[in-house]
């Protein structure tokens, strides 16, 4: 086993311990909330996860002609917000959990993508099922805090990008202010687990999210992950004060 794939974590923890842990975990938690997760979004963050997804789609260097790759894409809102905004030739929509896909699909059928070309199949980011240089663009939201081996991840995506293509990445971050920080793990310990239990009723699945977010690297240590990939001129940009940042990262020509 290589250096790149030899890393694995549990996510909740940030510590060593055998992907199966957390994958298992991952795909057991989201295809129960499946269907109501887009609700738990918009009423945890008081809306403002729309905001972020409008930040993503302005820096994410998207143009007509490309063939984009979404990395976790869940049930569909990267896709359909790069699809509404950037038109480009084709998006490709991937997820680990089916049942995510399935509402990303209800959604495309009901007319979500206006007009823009999207496929959806069941990918695990860790071992990516498409040849070298195959997408101008790659988008993540909320996926690689829940992969056990980032590092193979991020080193996944730089193979199947373009040279001269970008991973575009929404993520939880920490805000850099003492004060908002405190306030955020308050809401982090206490607000995540109560209002995914009400909204899904699997309270459980929420503290792990939370414990998620805590563990995971702030925007430069995430940065330091996408150098180390091997991916050049790595930027981001803070949303809510910190709560949330979209790093861009691009693939050396």
């Amino acid at each position: 086993m290589d250096a790149v794939s030899a890393h694995e974590i549990d996510t909740a923890t940030g510590q060593d311990a055998p992907a199966e842990l957390s994958s298992e975990r991952v795909k057991d938690i989201f295809s129960h909330i499946a269907k109501k997760y887009e609700r738990f979004n918009a009423i945890s963050s008081f809306g403002a996860y729309k905001a972020w997804l409008a930040g993503m789609a302005r820096q994410a260097p998207i143009e007509a002609h490309h063939d984009v790759l979404d990395i976790a894409g869940g049930t569909g809102d990267v896709t359909f917000t790069m699809a509404r905004a950037k038109k480009p030739a084709h998006i490709q929509c991937t997820d680990l959990v089916p049942e995510m896909l399935d509402v990303a699909r209800m959604h495309y059928r009901d007319g979500a993508s206006h007009g823009v070309p999207v496929d959806f199949e069941v990918v695990d980011a860790q071992n990516i099922p498409y040849p070298d240089a195959s997408y101008d663009v790659i988008t993540m939201a909320y996926g690689i805090r829940n992969m056990p081996k980032r590092e193979q991840a991020l080193s996944e995506m730089f193979r199947v990008l373009k040279p001269g293509g970008a991973l575009v990445c929404l993520e939880f971050s920490t805000p850099p202010n003492t004060i908002w920080r405190a306030l955020y793990g308050f809401y982090l310990k206490h607000l995540i687990p109560f209002w995914g239990g009400l909204i899904t009723g699997d309270r459980e699945g929420f503290v792990y999210l939370s414990s998620s977010i805590k563990a995971f690297p702030n925007q430069e240590g995430l940065a330091k992950l996408m150098r180390e990939a091997g991916f050049a001129n790595v930027t981001w940009k803070n949303y809510t004060g910190g709560i949330a940042a979209v790093h861009v990262a691009v693939k050396p020509e």
